[in-house]
C-alpha cells in the first residue's frame, strides 16, 4: 500500500473512532437506566466496533510515522 493510502486509512479510522466515542458517551450519559437486552447489544457492538477503528488507526499510525531504513 502507497502512503497516501495508509494516510486515508488512519485519518478515517481516527473520524469514525471519535463518531463512535461521542455515541457511546452520549448512550452511556443518558439512555444507560433504560437500557433493554438490545439496547445492550447495540451499545456492545459500537463498543466493538470502536475497538476495531482504535486498532486499526494504531496499526496504520504505526505503518506510516515509523522511519524506514533502506
Amino acid at each position: 500500500m502507497s502512503d497516501n493510502m495508509k494516510k486515508i486509512i488512519f485519518y478515517f479510522s481516527i473520524i469514525i473512532s471519535i463518531i463512535l466515542l461521542i455515541d457511546i458517551a452520549k448512550i452511556l450519559r443518558t439512555d444507560f437506566a433504560r437500557l433493554s437486552v438490545y439496547d445492550f447489544g447495540y451499545l456492545s457492538g459500537k463498543i466493538i466496533l470502536f475497538i476495531v477503528f482504535v486498532l486499526i488507526s494504531f496499526m496504520t499510525r504505526k505503518a506510516i510515522f515509523t522511519k524506514k531504513i533502506e
